[in-house]
């Protein structure tokens, strides 16, 4: 059978799990969410493959340019990744690679940029599934009335990363 290689990385931000398969990145995401059991399946299904605690130089590169993403050295990373899903939502996570370090979007506005302006909803719960956080950013999306809304790893660690990307986000 495939493998993911896993590697769990812990920074003062948050504690991740870090996927590659194939040398690609598959999942940067919050090892202790709500719903690590599903998107971990998804990913294993959508890739037929297991997970395998081992390090490659695709995980290596990323714990390094997450380093310097938290350090404020960093503005955009440069490793191959690997979306798994379905094509809408890989359609919505191409479109949050879109979204500039430092600025926000909504929903709707992600919904009108995929050509699907009704589909609001579905894209805010294509955002909540994205496996590959920091680096496809859905900590940008914001709520149309500027407030933030709901993040895997929780809406202060949202705060505090907004901040980080200097954002003037100035909502309690």
């Amino acid at each position: 059978m495939n493998q993911i290689h896993i590697q769990y990385f812990k920074t003062k931000y948050a504690e991740f799990i870090l996927g590659s398969y194939d040398e690609k990145l598959c999942m940067v995401d919050f090892r202790y969410r709500k719903m690590r059991k599903t998107v971990d399946d998804r990913i294993k299904k959508g890739l037929n493959a297991k997970f395998i605690e081992q390090d490659d130089e695709i995980l290596q590169k990323t714990r390094a340019q997450l380093d310097e993403y938290f350090n404020m050295q960093r503005r955009a990373f440069d490793i191959p990744i690997q979306m798994v899903g379905t094509d809408f939502q890989k359609s919505v996570w191409e479109a949050l690679l879109k979204v500039p370090y430092g600025t926000t979007s909504t929903y709707l506005q992600l919904a009108k940029d995929i050509g699907n302006e009704k589909a609001v909803r579905a894209v805010a719960n294509a955002n909540g599934a994205n496996a590959i956080g920091i680096i496809i950013p859905c900590h940008r999306i914001i709520g149309t009335n500027g407030e933030l809304t709901g993040y895997a790893g929780g809406l202060p660690l949202k705060k505090q990363l907004l901040q980080l990307e200097q954002n003037l986000f100035t909502t309690a």
